[in-house]
């Protein structure tokens, strides 16, 4: 459904650390600068990508679900966005107010976007 997601950051280098190092347990290894301030990060020979700026403006906060591969994927993903200076929104596990199969984990990016990661199959 999207080619790419763009928004704007109160802190580039601050949140492209961030950014960098909580995607990287779901493969998102390929990081283009585009000067002054700006990023796009995808996966390799992926096929969409996130996009962030330096700006001044107060955006909005954004709620952005990424897909993971496993439910050890979404744990590993919880642990580097928490060490990247995430804050916890929503420790990895089963949301049945979703459905049964629905396990995620949340953590509030540099600039306060709800940042998810989300698995949709059941335990193997």
């Amino acid at each position: 459904m999207f080619d790419h997601v763009k928004f704007g950051v109160r802190d580039f280098a601050l949140s492209k650390r961030f950014y960098v190092k909580a995607l990287e347990s779901i493969g998102v290894t390929d990081i283009t600068d585009w000067p002054p301030d700006g990023a796009e990060l995808c996966q390799p020979n992926g096929e969409t990508s996130l996009c962030i700026y330096q700006t001044d403006e107060t955006p909005a906060h954004l709620h952005i679900a990424f897909v993971a591969e496993s439910r050890q994927q979404v744990d590993a993903f919880y642990r580097a966005a928490l060490d990247a200076g995430g804050q916890c929104n929503g420790q990895p596990g089963l949301r049945p107010q979703y459905s049964g199969r629905y396990y995620a984990a949340f953590v509030l990016d540099p600039d306060g976007h709800n940042i998810e990661l989300v698995y949709h199959e059941p335990e193997a």
